[in-house]
């Protein structure tokens, strides 16, 4: 009998599952039962997700247990225990319990254990575990995937999502664990009654806030046109709901819409296919209400308040989208220039962003004239360009990003921050307005004094169980058989991530990436493009990102898109 059949009548026969899920089990094919019973859902360094069923491959209580016992042996073996975890979740359907299920098995292990007593932002999770010292945090969340899934992240004393090697050990521990017998496990209520576990509220919530508002640049400017700005925001059904209006409010905007059938958190997303604020559809009811009450601008957060995307009014009335690449580098722009203005740049200020992001932010570092340092994608990689400068008592960090719509400014957290960036996005907002221009106007601004800049976002899937197969060989190909040119423009240098190393292919000579070993191709054109392959630590596809500096307009750089990615396209 194969392995996967094994695993599931051991999981038939388990008297550890309830009816319900049997019964779940009992109605499957096999194909459903291939998926579900070949391999258990992978810990990697984004932690666990997959879809809600019941199954080893798939996110449920058995699955949670295991990953949370998995980092609960390291931290027993580390002699943390009184250190502590702390837990939050989203609004997602069966967070709440997921979450209970990690802090009942923390607990069962002799590991002080705090939880939220409902859902909160991931970047408060982040902020929470450093304000109360804790070793490890975890954040039951699939951030802005469709419905059916969920997941569970796990950070670092640090308050940083797990490094590599230390998710690499929570892996090793569950795979030498038995899922049924091998997880300790307490009741919830009665850790809660007797101390092991403690629910915290509103008193993290204000020591978090007060760090966020902390991070205004510029509030004179609010004040400036708080009677006439006009903000339109939608948490998606989320984490956001609260906390970003409270934000705003408190920094003195008074004319705040919140979109009433996206306002309250719910699972199941109904106005939404995918709660994603990098797509139009998130913002299509904010629009309306945009329209109808002559907003400027719309925010709308992601479930877990991490990502953030924005639609701005041009002058001809219509709302247009600001992508995540062009925000950041918005964004950069705007805070330099208002500590310019003010007279408050910090010392030895510097930015971080990942190599997959906009190299428009290199060019506003440089004319600014601040460091900028490039990481590979995961804000844990943000993160620990922030430690190093601590560690070295040196530098003063401006701000972080990744082209996917997280951003963070300060140190209280150590991941993406969907909550102070709509608050420095609004500010920029009211900066521009006393100015009498649009956010889309400030982004022309910007490429009429550093040059137009374009950036694209493509994948190709992967589905099924031949699908990892499928992408590593796409992967070696890149490598191993790499196109000399895309589009008729010549390639003038590869790194490969993996083994280290940018390679002059003019010269054959060979120079350090200077970043961790990573399973991602990068491609710069002698015209100064740069094009980027990484398989997606969450997803079964390989992500693709064109960087396009050389157009000198939209036209031209989607006819340049359009040759590159036709090279692309040969290797599937």
């Amino acid at each position: 009998m194969a392995d996967y059949l094994n695993n599931y009548r051991k999981w038939l026969d388990s008297d550890i599952l309830t009816n319900e899920e049997i019964a779940e089990l009992k109605e499957i094919d096999e194909k459903e039962i291939k998926e579900r019973f070949s391999c258990y859902l992978s810990f990697g360094t984004a932690g666990l997700r997959g879809k809600m069923k019941t199954g080893m491959n798939a996110m449920n209580v058995y699955t949670v247990g295991l990953a949370t016992q998995g980092l609960s042996n390291l931290i027993v073996s580390a002699g943390q225990q009184n250190d502590g975890v702390v837990i939050a979740h989203d609004s997602r359907n069966n967070s709440s319990e997921f979450a209970k299920t990690a802090a009942s098995v923390l607990a069962a292990n002799g590991i002080k254990t705090y939880i939220f007593d409902s859902l909160r932002p991931t970047p408060e999770l982040s902020f929470a575990l450093r304000h109360l010292k804790c070793a490890a945090g975890i954040n039951i969340t699939a951030s802005h995937n469709p419905k059916e899934y969920n997941g569970y992240k796990a950070y670092g004393e640090d308050g940083a999502q797990l490094s590599p090697e230390a998710a690499a050990g929570v892996a090793a521990e569950m795979a030498k664990t038995d899922i049924f017998e091998g997880v300790k496990k307490v009741c919830f209520d009665t850790a809660v009654a007797d101390g092991r576990i403690t629910v915290i509220s509103k008193e993290v919530d204000e020591k978090y806030i007060e760090n966020v508002v902390a991070e205004s640049v510029y509030p004179e400017v609010i004040k400036a046109v708080s009677d006439e700005l006009k903000i339109v925001y939608s948490p998606l059904h989320g984490a956001g709901y609260k906390l970003v209006p409270e934000v705003l409010y408190r920094m003195g905007f008074k004319h705040i819409y919140t979109v009433k059938e996206q306002e309250q958190p719910d699972g199941d997303f109904p106005t939404v296919i995918k709660p994603n604020p990098e797509y139009r559809e998130a913002f299509e009811l904010g629009i309306a209400l945009a329209n109808e009450v002559g907003s400027d601008l719309i925010v709308a957060t992601d479930p877990d308040a991490d990502r953030v995307g924005a639609f701005a009014r041009a002058h001809n009335g219509e709302f247009v989208g600001i992508t995540g690449n062009q925000m950041g580098a918005l964004l950069l722009d705007y805070i330099l220039t208002a500590y310019e203005e003010t007279g408050t740049m910090p010392e030895e200020p510097y930015a971080v962003k990942s190599i997959v992001s906009t190299e428009l932010a290199t060019k506003v570092c440089r004319a600014h004239g601040i460091e900028l340092f490039n990481v590979l994608t995961g804000f844990k990689f943000i993160g620990e360009v922030i430690k190093n400068h601590e560690k070295l008592g040196r530098g003063s960090f401006v701000l972080g990003f990744e082209e996917s719509y997280g951003y963070l400014k300060g140190t209280y957290a150590r991941d993406k921050d969907a909550v102070v960036a709509s608050l420095l996005i609004c500010e920029m907002t009211a900066f521009y307005k006393a100015k009498n221009m649009t956010l889309i106007d400030a982004l022309d601004q910007l490429y009429a004094k550093l040059g137009f800049s374009y950036e694209v976002n493509d994948e190709i899937y992967a589905h099924g169980l031949d699908g990892a197969a499928k992408i590593a060989s796409i992967m070696d190909t890149l490598r191993n058989n790499a196109p000399s040119e895309f589009g008729g423009v010549a390639v003038c240098e590869i790194g490969d991530y993996l083994d280290g190393n940018f390679t002059d292919l003019k010269t054959g000579e060979k120079r350090s990436t200077e970043l961790p070993k990573s399973n991602v191709v990068y491609f710069r054109l002698e015209n100064g493009d740069v094009i980027v392959a990484r398989p997606s630590g969450t997803e079964p596809k390989i992500k693709f990102y064109y960087l396009i500096t050389s157009a000198a307009d939209i036209n031209a750089a989607k006819a340049l898109f359009a040759g590159y990615k036709a090279v692309i396209d040969s290797y599937k």
